[in-house]
């Protein structure tokens, strides 16, 4: 294997108080040796070891790659109208999904798999290493099994989310939807799986129906995480809690119950600007989750229907804007917490042994992110080893 050293780093974002100064172990005038798909060496640049290629980073800032652990991208149509329609004063409501679920069954496997491709290549050029993908707008057992299949051909983190909403054909009998998603549904999808997701909200999911497929895809071996809290104070953070998943994701209308429970637990509390800037709904409370000790990821939520982006420095610019987060925070949030919603030691930091994800700004420093809103600063990106921008 080749390795290759990369050089003048002008502040270095490591994740690792143990490579640097404070929680996100910032290193000065760095430099870091990628071998193979790992990284073998971090440090100053003036202690750097040989390697057989050399890069220059110029004064470049680095920091890992960004961890995009909610996103739906398996989808076909388009919602301009319904996003022009809140634009003029109309709120947001859950229905809207079944829109996109009309044009993703109409749609080809090559059409879907196009999509999901041209997305995952944009959040790359974002600074995107890794991310989650969902099911979801296909609710029947032949679609939402060939949107995980398409989605594993982009990313091993797949998530079966056949609970989005009851499907328009079980509109009466949102039971027996339950049986469907907890029988033959999940039987054809938790081989293309690694995750079980359900949309616990008003219009969607109960917690008792969420509690069945969660647990139900608990007991095939699928890692429970939980759509929660969006759209009002309800049961499904502390559901998520109960049942140990790995992330509760939306934690936008909070009590302290909701924050103690995440505090004192290992559910990470995934947050999604994305969906308040695209609703105009009220952002989530990122500082009192912090306050409270609570694990944070930030995520771009990229659906057609109400967070149409996939931009993690858009997210951070607007984590740092609106929920109370410093820069540092929402960079830590994008990159080390979105790898703990996802239960993953191998990205979201730079250390040896680490997946040799990293990105090269613009800037001079990761606070850009937020400072220069808007603007497309990743000039460099590594994935597993390979530049891919």
């Amino acid at each position: 294997m080749t390795t290759t050293l990369i050089t003048g780093i002008s502040s270095l974002v490591t994740n690792d108080e143990a490579q640097g100064s404070g929680p996100l172990g910032l290193l000065a005038e760095a430099a870091v040796v990628l071998d193979g798909d790992r990284i073998a060496w971090v440090g100053p640049a003036s202690r750097a070891p040989a390697a057989d290629t050399a890069h220059d980073a110029g004064g470049r800032a680095a920091l890992p790659g960004f961890v995009d652990s909610h996103a739906h991208l398996v989808f076909a149509g388009d919602r301009t109208a319904e996003f022009n329609a809140r634009m003029s004063g109309q709120p947001y409501r859950a229905g809207g999904i079944r829109t996109t679920v009309a044009a993703t069954r109409a749609a080809t496997d090559a059409a879907l798999d196009a999509n999901v491709a041209r997305l995952v290549r944009e959040a790359l050029l974002q600074g995107t290493t890794v991310l989650e993908c969902k099911s979801g707008y296909g609710l029947t057992v032949e679609d939402e099994a060939r949107a995980l299949r398409i989605a594993a051909r982009h990313t091993p983190e797949t998530t079966y989310l056949g609970a989005h909403v009851v499907a328009p054909e079980y509109a009466d009998d949102p039971a027996g939807y339950v049986d469907l998603v907890t029988g033959p549904m999940l039987d054809a999808c938790a081989p293309h799986a690694r995750w079980v997701d359900a949309f616990c909200e008003r219009g969607a999911f109960d917690a008792d129906q969420a509690r069945a497929v969660l647990t139900a895809g608990a007991a095939r071996g699928l890692t429970p995480r939980l759509h929660a809290n969006q759209l009002g104070h309800g049961p499904g953070v502390r559901l998520a809690v109960e049942l140990g998943a790995a992330s509760a994701d939306h934690c936008t209308h909070l009590d302290d119950a909701d924050v103690a429970a995440l505090a004192s637990s290992a559910t990470v509390a995934t947050l999604l600007p994305g969906a308040e800037f695209s609703t105009r709904a009220a952002y989530p409370d990122a500082r009192r989750l912090l306050d409270a000790g609570a694990t944070v990821a930030l995520s771009t939520d990229c659906n057609p229907g109400s967070s149409f982006t996939t931009s993690m420095p858009f997210c951070i610019a607007v984590a740092v804007r609106e929920m109370g987060m410093t820069p540092d925070e929402a960079v830590h949030a994008a990159t080390a917490g979105g790898a703990r919603a996802l239960r993953r030691t191998d990205v979201g930091r730079i250390a040896p042994g680490a997946r040799a994800d990293l990105v090269l700004l613009d800037a001079p420093s990761h606070v850009h992110l937020a400072y220069r809103p808007g603007v497309p600063l990743v000039s460099a990106v590594w994935r597993g080893g390979v530049r891919e921008v």
